[in-house]
């Protein structure tokens, strides 16, 4: 089935945030901080208020007399809050932080102004890496914390000990990943527009999550939140990247607000880099207690993360390291476990979610040590994975770091991606080859996606977000249906599966059903888009209200058929008794029935054909995807550049809503990860500088490092959600950075090379091949 969206979006008739038009409006540019730690000593902004074009400057003292600091708390133990202000007041800690709002009659002059804006700083030492934020005598980002380190996580099963003192071979190795960003096309940006006689805010926002806006917003402005509404219209990507808070989005509320004018305000691709959240900076400890045929006894890891200079409303500095934490046991069927877990600010740009979260992290630590212990053991890797591989009848299985596993066929997915690589047949292949001086490997990662998070998920990390959605189906008089979500697509085809979910339902032609979306005005409460959450959340609640509708339909239909309710049949947009097929009334009958006679009605009855209904998860587990992700690649040793020769990626995201929407996903998340994996990193110089803020010093993948992809499903409904369907848009940008590890270190085994940090350039890889020469594991190539 061909997307409902693209006839609008491939003809250039989408409607984003810089589309948006507005009578007398006035223009925004920020002003940023040139230094990663620096006191505030004076701020000059005559000149600038004085220039031609200019309306306003402000300050953070100013901001703060109309708003609060962004303060993003969680309960759970472990965790020190710290504020995050609008615009910088006495300090500022990351290059790129928003010292001040210049607001204008155009772009123009409000770029002009902000270089006008003389700030007189005191330069303090930056702090930029999170083993020295970490030290005693290290400078503190927030002195009213104490520390750099804001939130610190130990979770521990039993047997730890007693697995280690009985291995036959402990492992110890250290990982690091780097930090990246998620690029979406269309960078951040937002319109404020405050009514004086109404006084009723409207933010519109290139957002994932116009709901928790609305909420947060009210608490900082201080107004009452029934007169804020906020919208997101057309968002081109988000991957994360806009599923939070920012200040920006404060700053241009009370500007709109003080001076009564629409205030707008564009992110540039430099301020992108800058200022949008960054993730997955982690360094990860192991030790891996291992038996003599592979099997892992238990795990022992350190993970520290450097979470950039604040924390992110609403997620906080504890997310990636708890998520990291809680994943690390990965797939596999092992209990005891022990980890501590860190999460460290720094003078960089801070982090939050972003596609897959901790996961391409602890997955490249999982998947690098399966295959570590099978050399160690000189065992077949896959061998090594089967042994310890949770078992089909073991659901739903509870992982060490105490995670619900709800369904899956682990075994069957790997053994699948196996036969379409050719296994068996390569190994051989790869000798002969080995002797040609070709150096050919294979590599394969498996991953398990934890998605649709439910209230009880968000109560149990102790953070302010409802978890349930809502959705309200209408039929009209004339027997359209409307659709009113609370999910907020950036791209998802929203309009395509739910319009799907309620044309099935009501067995009436897609044509008939409009889809809108992420507007709290025009849409009940609900979390919004982000965590892989939409089919399962926003789905189930459309579903169910499209249900309601249905039964109301069939009361309706029987009144008019003079039949019983259970006797009366829909079947394709025809309403029929059962037995008597001929008597029949259409879904236009019904529909004006509703509406338009409802005198001739029963009482009970009453007008209208609409229901609104809520999702949210019955059960405290959350459904989980998963996938094999395997590739032969061709590595030069004398560059160290590498060549994938075949990919095949083995899915299982229960119950495909619709096949087109998950192969979309699998190619667009493929493509992040293959990014991840080979060259997106953001770099930081010693001074805190960022070195890598443009697309020339940040490679994003394009269509000629992206390969043909060969895709297999398994179907394994979610025992815990109404259509059965997982979570799955963030899976395949999870498991590329292992895969490919593994596939490169199996190719380069005759040098005795081990990766363990990425992304995989040639330099990595040469360098590793030089290690390794030199420390004697291998000839010098």
């Amino acid at each position: 089935m061909k997307r409902v969206e693209d006839w609008r979006l491939l003809r250039g008739r989408g409607r984003y945030l810089d589309d948006l038009r507005f009578p007398a409006p006035l223009h925004s540019a920020f002003l940023r901080s040139p230094h990663a730690h620096a006191r505030i000593r004076a701020l000059e902004l005559g000149r600038a208020r004085a220039m031609a074009g200019v309306v306003s400057v402000f300050d953070g003292a100013e901001i703060h007399r109309w708003c609060r600091p962004i303060r993003a708390v969680v309960t759970a133990p472990g965790f020190i809050a710290s504020d995050c202000p609008v615009l910088a007041r006495d300090k500022v800690r990351f290059v790129g932080e928003a010292v001040a709002l210049v607001v204008a009659e155009s772009r123009y002059a409000a770029a002009d102004a902000v270089d006008a804006v003389a700030v007189d700083y005191e330069p303090l030492a930056p702090v930029v890496d999170a083993a020295t934020a970490m030290a005693a005598e290290a400078p503190l980002l927030h002195e009213e914390a104490g520390t750099n380190v804001l939130y610190r996580h130990h979770l521990e099963s039993p047997g730890v000990a007693a697995a280690f003192e009985n291995a036959d071979l402990v492992l110890t190795a250290a990982f690091e990943t780097p930090r990246a960003t998620g690029v979406p096309i269309e960078p951040r940006g937002c319109v404020a527009e405050f009514d004086r006689a109404t006084e009723r805010l409207t933010l519109w926002s290139s957002t994932q999550v116009p709901h928790i806006l609305r909420t947060v917003l009210a608490e900082l402005l201080e107004m009452d939140e029934s007169r804020i509404r906020v919208a997101a219209p057309d968002v081109g990507g988000g991957f994360g990247v806009k599923g939070q808070l920012y200040p920006e989005e404060v700053a241009v509320c009370v500007a709109a607000r003080v001076l009564g004018r629409p205030v707008k305000w564009v992110e540039d691709r430099r301020e992108s880099f800058l200022a949008s959240i960054h993730a997955r900076e982690h360094r990860y400890e192991v030790e891996a207690a291992v038996q003599r045929d592979g099997r892992i006894a238990g795990l022992r890891a350190r993970v520290v993360v450097d979470c950039g200079a604040y924390s992110i409303y609403p997620y906080t500095v504890a997310t990636e390291p708890a998520h990291a934490a809680s994943l690390l046991p990965g797939p596999y069927d092992f209990q005891p476990y022990a980890c501590d877990a860190f999460g460290v600010v720094t003078n960089k740009c801070p982090t939050a979610p972003y596609r897959g979260v901790s996961r391409p992290s602890a997955n490249f630590v999982t998947e690098r040590l399966i295959d570590m212990i099978a050399r160690r053991l000189d065992l077949d890797p896959m061998e090594v994975r089967f042994c310890n591989l949770i078992r089909d009848d073991q659901f739903p299985y509870r992982t060490a770091a105490g995670v619900v596993f709800d369904s899956g066929r682990y075994g069957t997915a790997v053994r699948r991606a196996l036969e379409s690589v050719d296994y068996a047949r390569f190994r051989p292949e790869q000798k002969d080859a080995w002797r040609q001086n070709r150096y050919l490997g294979v590599g394969l990662s498996i991953y398990v996606e934890t998605s649709a998070g439910g209230s009880w998920s968000f109560k149990r990390r102790g953070m302010p977000v409802a978890g349930f959605d809502m959705s309200l189906v209408r039929v009209l008089p004339t027997a359209k249906v409307e659709v009113f979500t609370s999910a907020a697509s950036q791209g998802q085809s929203h309009e395509t599966v739910f319009g799907q979910l309620v044309a099935d339902t009501l067995g009436m032609p897609l044509e008939r059903v409009t889809v809108a979306e992420g507007d709290t005005q025009l849409v009940a409460y609900g979390t919004g888009t982000f965590g892989s959450r939409s089919a399962v959340m926003a789905g189930g609640a459309t579903l169910l209200a499209a249900r309601r509708v249905r039964d109301r339909a069939l009361r309706v239909a029987a009144h008019l058929l003079e039949a019983a309710p259970p006797d009366v049949v829909l079947e394709d947009g025809r309403f029929t008794v059962r037995g008597a097929e001929a008597r029949t009334v259409r879904w236009e009958d019904v529909a004006r029935a509703a509406y338009l006679g409802t005198s001739q009605l029963p009482a009970d009855l009453g007008p209208g054909l609409e229901a609104t209904a809520s999702y949210d998860l019955p059960v405290d587990h959350l459904p989980c995807s998963y996938g094999v992700h395997s590739a032969v690649v061709e590595v030069d040793p004398e560059t160290g550049r590498f060549a994938i020769r075949k990919y095949v990626i083995v899915e299982d995201c229960g119950t495909m809503l619709n096949p087109v929407v998950v192969e979309g996903q699998l190619h667009g998340a493929l493509a992040q990860g293959i990014g991840t994996a080979s060259g997106e990193v953001l770099v930081y110089d010693q001074g805190g500088q960022l070195l890598t803020a443009s697309l020339m010093d940040y490679p994003v993948p394009t269509a000629a490092q992206v390969p043909p992809v060969e895709i297999h499903h398994l179907v394994t409904p979610s025992p815990y959600t109404l259509t059965g369907a997982k979570g799955m848009a963030e899976g395949a940008a999870v498991a590329p950075p292992a895969m490919l590890a593994n596939a490169i270190c199996d190719a380069l085994r005759p040098f005795g090379v081990e990766i363990m940090a990425l992304p995989l350039t040639a330099e990595r890889v040469r360098g590793a091949i030089l290690a390794a020469a030199t420390a004697g594991a291998a000839p010098r190539p």
